[in-house]
């Protein structure tokens, strides 16, 4: 796969799960926004509060390009929606190809994510919300960092624990601001 496709590919990953683990270790600056454009009223309910937790999550575990960390933000039975593949199916799948792709891109390193999550939505044990992001990527041997930008759907489930995961998530390329 050509490094310019693993690249998309991981782009989508990152959104569901997939960090470039060498990144913390080469000093890589990291920086993820979260900005809710939701009104203030709604933040007083518990499980919107909860959503804005998640996400905190989620983007801590890319922060610290924690692959296990953001494989435990999934499903079991999460579906990852990316472009020009077939739907990838359950968790485990997910890790799978998580660990293909990062496996092409050794060197690389993670210098900047932002996340911009809107219209979030909840219906009792549903959520959902949509994300505009930005990942900067260092390729190594000194070639051009990588400017990525992507849109995000997402799918949360109250799972029986009570914890908010990812049920289904849809990634396309995103257009420069």
């Amino acid at each position: 796969m050509p490094v310019k496709r693993a690249w998309i590919l991981l782009a989508g990953m990152i959104a569901m799960g997939c960090c470039i683990e060498a990144g913390l270790a080469r000093g890589g600056v990291l920086f993820a926004r979260i900005q809710a454009r939701a009104a203030q009223a709604g933040r007083s309910d518990p499980s919107r509060q909860e959503i804005d937790a998640f996400n905190r999550k989620y983007i801590e575990a890319h922060l610290k390009m924690d692959n296990a960390a953001i494989m435990g933000t999934w499903a079991v039975d999460g579906v990852a929606l990316l472009p020009a593949t077939k739907p990838i199916e359950g968790k485990t799948a997910i890790a799978t190809f998580l660990a293909q792709v990062t496996s092409q891109l050794t060197g690389y390193h993670m210098e900047n994510v932002e996340m911009d999550f809107q219209g979030i939505e909840v219906h009792g044990d549903w959520a959902s919300e949509w994300t505009n992001e930005h990942q900067r990527i260092q390729p190594p041997d000194g070639k051009a960092a990588i400017d990525s930008y992507g849109k995000i759907l997402l799918v949360l489930h109250r799972e029986a624990d009570g914890i908010w995961r990812v049920k289904c998530e849809m990634w396309n390329q995103g257009l420069k601001p």
